[in-house]
């Protein structure tokens, strides 16, 4: 007996609300990320290199690659 989902087929109405969403997502999860970087610098000294910012970037984008890539 198998049982599947109904696929997510959003309308305008729900897309604008997804995109809403997404983005208080995204803003709440960059400003914690930056407070975090934040307080670790100011405990330890640290700074963040430009490589480390690359680094950064490169797991940023393969893990949006990844979300983009759900249910296929």
């Amino acid at each position: 007996m198998s049982t599947t989902q109904p696929a997510l087929t959003p309308n305008s109405e729900n897309r604008a609300k997804i995109l809403l969403i997404g983005a208080l997502v995204g803003a709440l999860t960059g400003l914690g990320a930056a407070y975090l970087l934040i307080q670790r610098a100011d405990e330890e000294g640290i700074t963040l290199t430009p490589g480390e910012g690359v680094k950064l970037g490169v797991t940023v984008f393969s893990f949006l690659r990844q979300i983009t890539q759900l249910g296929g």
